[in-house]
């Protein structure tokens, strides 16, 4: 436990930790933000997350967990928006962020961006604040229009601010060793300047159940093998790509594995609110597999351990992946994982240790991996044991938050933060300057 504690403001435009999860916008980043402050605060740190109001009814703050405080901002209007259109709002949410430090006599020692559009914001109160700014992108443009070319719906001025981020920033967080290498060669990083810091799992959300219950539970077979993929429906994750290989493995290896697919924007499947559930469902009749295979809806976290339990074998073959949260629950939960070699997950999953890597958009080589894995109990349980074992060496959210709290420190120390003193209140003299920005900004002075 650290003996002060120090102030940190988390900004994440579109990825609030009160969004439900399994949206096209919500997803990992809103858990890391989440599970990453709530283990800050447990070493001394008060976290407030600043992000966008999506509703009106959103109060300004929100007591979210201790020692976290959700601040929601009015930046555009105050409701949902895709994130790739809310660029054109980012200096709103500058504004609206210093007339809460004016308006709330308010200081933090450090800003942690997420995201690019976040990063920009940091750095315009750095300029004025002279607050250091510690950067963690979760996903990189240059990355992303490589991999989706023409269907890459970023702002133009993504990858300049990226590369200014990259520039100016005190510190980049890389979370695993793709990102870092695309930030050294793809954006001209310092690696002097990079840390690199995996996500973590919550290990205590995501454990080991006994499989039949766990098919019980969520009414399947307790005899049959059985495939299970969790995460987001989009064309980007690739279901398709599992479901042909689900057909390979009924058609020609004769081996009827059922695939159990949870995700989607609603409880129940709905293909108008998640117009790539209509696709898969489509594939899954044409491939004459659709009655082995159960589309379940969003699901809450707080059941996916059931879910990840009920299967054999968990697979995750995106053809893009930043970094990837999903393989690591599916670990924790004991769970061997085959998942593309792309991304993150090149370098969570262990080849022939935790699980295998395939190439993306390979149902070959995938349905060859599930059909070793399915009539291998004594190969999957050994994966799976090693999975968890992984996860608990590498991957916690405890050792995530003990790691990023040593960056903020070296930033601080860098930074000529002093440490702090008892009995002494500095906000006077840093309030200051946000005060004299508050005329600015809020009365047109100057």
């Amino acid at each position: 436990m650290y003996e002060y504690v120090r102030r940190i403001a988390f900004i994440s435009e579109h990825a609030s930790p009160a969004a439900s999860l399994g949206g096209e916008d919500a997803g990992g980043q809103n858990v890391y933000v989440d599970d990453l402050s709530r283990h800050l605060s447990r070493l001394g740190y008060a976290v407030d997350i600043f992000t966008r109001r999506t509703s009106p009814d959103q109060p300004v703050i929100l007591d979210w967990a201790p020692g976290v405080r959700i601040v929601h901002l009015d930046a555009g209007p105050p409701c949902p928006v895709a994130k790739d259109q809310l660029w054109c709002w980012m200096p709103e949410l500058r504004d609206a962020f210093l007339r809460f430090l004016a308006e709330r006599h308010a200081w933090y020692d450090l800003i942690h961006a997420h995201f690019w559009m976040s990063g920009w914001v940091a750095l315009e109160l750095k300029r004025r604040l002279g607050i250091p700014v510690v950067q963690t992108f979760h996903a990189l443009g240059q990355t992303k229009r490589r991999h989706q070319g023409e269907a890459d719906t970023s702002p133009p001025a993504r990858l300049a601010v990226e590369h200014a981020i990259v520039q100016q920033a005190d510190r980049l967080i890389a979370q695993c060793p793709a990102e870092r290498q695309e930030l050294i060669h793809g954006y001209g990083a310092s690696s002097k300047r990079i840390t690199m810091l995996p996500a973590g799992v919550d290990t205590e959300l995501f454990h080991p159940v006994d499989q039949a219950q766990a098919r019980l539970r969520v009414g399947l077979d307790p005899s049959e093998p059985v495939v299970v993929y969790v995460g987001r429906i989009l064309p980007r994750k690739d279901v398709r790509n599992v479901l042909r290989a689900v057909a390979l493995l009924v058609r020609r290896l004769g081996q009827p594995a059922r695939l159990l697919v949870v995700g989607g924007e609603t409880p129940e499947p709905d293909p108008q609110a998640t117009p790539e559930l209509g696709a898969l469902q489509r594939l899954a009749a044409e491939l004459g597999i659709i009655d082995r295979v159960i589309f379940t809806g969003r699901r809450p976290r707080s059941e996916l351990a059931w879910y990840y339990g009920a299967g054999d074998v968990a697979v995750t073959t995106p053809w893009y992946e930043p970094f990837g949260l999903t393989p690591l629950e599916a670990m924790a939960c004991g769970r061997p994982v085959i998942g593309s070699a792309v991304g993150g997950i090149s370098f969570t999953v262990q080849p022939g240790v935790t699980g295998f890597l395939v190439p993306p958009r390979d149902p070959e080589a995938l349905a060859w991996r599930l059909g070793q894995l399915l009539v291998e109990p004594n190969l999957r349980a050994r994966m799976g044991d090693a999975a968890r074992l992984r996860v608990e060496r590498e991957f916690t959210w405890e050792r995530a938050a003990r790691q990023t709290a040593l960056v903020y420190e070296q930033v601080l120390a860098e930074a000529g933060t002093p440490p702090l003193t008892p009995g002494v209140d500095e906000r006077p003299h840093r309030l200051s300057k946000v005060h004299g920005l508050h005329r600015r900004v809020v009365h047109g002075v100057g």
